[in-house]
């Protein structure tokens, strides 16, 4: 049974070993050695090769014949072949020599295919590239050009379209890393460029205030011309404009006129010759500035910065110089420099949408404008020049017409420059004090002499006189007054003119001009003026002929008043008869001033009398008077008899001829005569005096009568009978009752109205009567009687005890 397997297997190995190709025979072969029966199997293995070799034999000899004859035929072929072989090998030779042609020209053409499809790819490629190289490339020109804000909006191009279809290149990669370092990179340049922008509107404030102001000088000129020509334009023309239907615009000019258009042409020429803000700083850098941080989303950080730095400049440009008070350009550079520091803010605001708005720029002026108003208020305050003050008042204008001009509101300066009007007032007045003072010192206080017409012309163009009786005289002649009268007038006049020019300007109406002018004129009149008349006449070693010219020249500057009334009407255009018009005080003041001359000349006489009186040497114990008057007193009367000669031979109407009046020498004369009694009277009582005898009391009698000589010859006209010698009746009744020793009837008829010595009072003869009964001397003025010494004293003791009685019963 094994064999008969082993047998079957042995046959199918056989069979494989027959149809399987002898590559894959490996295995069929294991198996057989993996077996124990290989010697069997190589035998019947060796039984079935001989078995094909004899099918071989068989099939070669059934085909023997057929394979001779195709050996012969083959045989035959051979020499064909071999012929064959030959032109094989020739066609082929010729086939490769004309083939290595064409190969070259395939591999060529393969090349050129390849090249073709590597240039098509580097098109597409280079297509997608370009761009973004043309944007670097503009990137870098932009860059080195400094044209920041359009780099910026290549950069933004370039990140956000070209880059993401260029691809993955390794220059796309570096771009891409230098995209926010480019955008730093700006970000800091334009900031730098905007701190040299501030560093430059800083430093060029100055002059763009300076042209802003020019500018509006100039329109301000322009204005007022074109004011002045609307005024005296003819109504001719102004037909004919409305005739032709032309519009006039604001200035009153015609736009359309041709004289009018040329003259406006001209003009603008003129004022594009002066550079404005924008011409003297390149505002570009804060433009481009702020497109960039617009762009890099950071706007609100580059505004605060803005207008951070802006708060600090405009804290430095409102600090005013130590010294600013000292000149005019110091004013005038601290006004250039905020009107050129408001002029950027302004243009920064009307050119930018949103940087600094219209509160933020309110803010700023709010602040300058508290900030200018102190500091002009503390240093004009050390300001003593009038012709400053005037001028900084015009700068002051300027500075706010030119900044209202921009839109800021002004009026505050306005009123400010209302407050500097006190303290120009007050300067003037000082200046005019000075001015005044001079002229009253250099005046010689005498009579004009006008040798010419000429010469009368021109003081009358000076001072308004007018006197028919004096224009009668011949040259050459003396007008009443001194220099004096028409250099005060002129001065007058002159700060007239310095009130006038500081309140043009103001925006105030004629009447406040008006107003203003008159409260500052009466001011110079009542305080300055009146102040230096009353120095002029207090001070000392005046005369009294200087003190009659002063009278008369105040008397015609009083006359003078209404001129200057109607000169302060004409140039304010304002009638005199205006409601509420403040009046000129200038008559009072100089009639103040001529009535204190007049004192003064009471008080001069006065001194001059005490002077001859301290003279006076009585012996008051003499015991028989003399028969003539004392020599002071003699002198006296002398000096007061020329004295008042001088008074008479003045004209005596004030008011046609301006001399001294005549109630002023009466006046004069009745207080010298009073005082001269009184002083008289005073020299009997004083308390040195401690004994008076009868002949001195003859002696004083003698001068009291030369006194009432003088009186009674009427030194002055102008007195009624014996008026004047109404000065010396107390002294005259005293005398009497002690010469003529009439006491029974004075001190019977005491208190009585028709009492004899009624201007004898009780106290002033008990006094003297004390001096008289004093004996302790040896020469007494009673040694004479030494018989009836002891009845007079006597009697002199019971006059004394009646007086005492009286005066007690008086005073009871």
């Amino acid at each position: 049974m094994a064999s008969a397997e082993t047998a079957a297997e042995h046959e199918r190995i056989l069979r494989e070993i027959e149809s399987t190709d002898t590559n894959c025979i490996g295995p069929t072969l294991r198996s057989v050695y993996d077996g124990q029966e290989h010697g069997l199997f190589m035998d019947k293995l060796e039984g079935r090769i001989r078995n094909h070799d004899r099918e071989i034999e068989k099939m070669c000899n059934h085909h023997f014949q057929g394979f001779v004859d195709s050996i012969t035929e083959l045989l035959k072929v051979r020499g064909e072949a071999q012929k064959l072989k030959c032109q094989v090998t020739e066609t082929n030779q010729k086939l490769q020599n004309d083939g290595k042609e064409l190969l070259t020209s395939m591999d060529e053409l393969r090349q050129c295919r390849l090249q073709q499809r590597n240039i098509a790819t580097t098109i597409d490629k280079l297509t997608h590239c370009l761009p973004v190289l043309e944007m670097y490339s503009k990137l870098q020109e932009q860059m080195r050009a400094k044209r920041y804000y359009p780099a910026l909006r290549t950069l933004e191009h370039l990140e956000e379209s070209c880059l993401p279809q260029a691809g993955s290149y390794r220059f796309c990669t570096i771009m891409a890393e230098n995209i926010p370092r480019l955008r730093t990179h700006i970000r800091d340049v334009s900031m730098s460029d905007l701190k040299d922008f501030l560093e430059s509107i800083r430093k060029h404030s100055d002059k763009i205030g300076e042209t802003a102001m020019k500018q509006a000088q100039v329109q301000i000129a322009r204005d007022n011309a074109v004011t002045s020509q609307q005024r005296s334009a003819s109504g001719r023309r102004i037909r004919k404009e409305m005739c032709l239907g032309t519009k006039v615009d604001r200035n009153g000019s015609n736009p359309f006129s041709e004289k009018d258009s040329g003259i406006l042409d001209v003009e603008d020429e003129e004022e594009n010759e002066i550079p404005g803000a924008q011409d003297l700083v390149d505002f570009s850098p804060v433009y481009r500035c702020l497109h960039i941080y617009t762009v890099l989303g950071a706007r609100d950080t580059f505004e605060n910065y803005y207008r951070k730095q802006r708060r600090k400049q405009a804290r430095l440009v409102l600090q005013p110089h130590s010294n600013m008070h000292e000149t005019l350009e110091g004013y005038r550079h601290y006004f250039n420099q905020i009107v050129g520091f408001f002029v950027v803010e302004d243009h920064i605001l009307h050119t930018t949408q949103g940087l600094v708005n219209r509160a933020y720029v309110e803010e700023l002026w709010e602040l300058a404008l508290s900030k200018t108003i102190a500091a002009l208020r503390t240093h004009s305050s050390y300001c003593t020049d009038p012709d400053l003050i005037l001028d900084l008042k015009n700068l002051i204008v300027l500075f706010a017409d030119t900044l209202q001009g921009y839109g800021f509101p002004v009026n505050q300066l306005f009123d400010m420059l209302l407050e500097m009007r006190d303290q120009y007032g007050e300067i003037l007045l000082k200046k005019w004090n000075q001015s005044f003072r001079q002229i009253l010192d250099q005046d010689n206080y005498s009579p004009i002499p006008v040798a010419s017409p000429e010469e009368y012309q021109r003081i009358a163009c000076q001072f308004p006189f007018q006197d028919p009786e004096l224009d009668k005289i011949p040259f050459p002649k003396k007008l009443p007054f001194s220099e004096f009268v028409p250099k005060v007038y002129s001065q007058l006049k002159e700060f007239i003119y310095a009130c006038l020019k500081y309140s043009e300007d103001l925006h105030l109406s004629s009447t406040e001009i008006d107003d203003m002018i008159r409260k500052s004129t009466n001011l110079l009149l009542t305080r300055t003026l009146s102040h230096c008349l009353q120095y002029a006449i207090k001070k000392k070693n005046v005369g009294l002929a200087e003190l009659v010219q002063i009278i008369i020249n105040t008397t015609h500057l009083e006359q003078s008043c209404h001129y200057l009334e109607e000169f302060i009407s004409n140039i304010t255009n304002v009638p005199p008869d205006t409601i509420n018009a403040t009046k000129l005080y200038g008559t009072s003041t100089f009639k103040d001033a001529r009535h204190a001359a007049e004192e003064e000349i009471y008080t001069n006489l006065n001194q001059k009398i005490d002077q001859f009186l301290q003279l006076a040497d009585y012996d008051w114990t003499a015991a028989q008077g003399g028969a003539q008057a004392s020599d002071y007193l003699s002198d006296l009367i002398a000096f007061l008899c020329s004295t008042f000669a001088v008074f008479t031979h003045l004209p005596g109407n004030a008011i046609e001829h301006a001399t001294l009046p005549g109630k002023v020498a009466q006046t004069a004369c009745m207080s010298a005569c009073k005082h001269l009694s009184t002083s008289l009277l005073q020299l009997l009582l004083e308390a040195d005096v401690r004994q008076v005898s009868m002949g001195a009391l003859q002696q004083f009698n003698v001068d009291v009568k030369e006194c009432e000589r003088f009186a009674r010859a009427g030194p002055v006209p102008g007195f009624q009978g014996d008026t004047l010698l109404l000065a010396f009746i107390d002294l005259r009744q005293l005398l009497d009752l002690f010469t003529q020793w009439d006491w029974s009837t004075y001190l019977a008829d005491y208190g009585r109205p028709t009492c004899k010595y009624l201007r004898v009072n009780p106290h002033t003869a008990l006094a003297l009567l004390e001096k008289m009964k004093d004996t302790s001397r040896k020469n007494n003025m009673f040694a004479q009687f030494r018989k009836n010494e002891r009845d007079k004293q006597k009697l002199i003791d019971t006059v004394v005890k009646q007086l005492r009685n009286l005066i007690a019963t008086n005073q009871a």
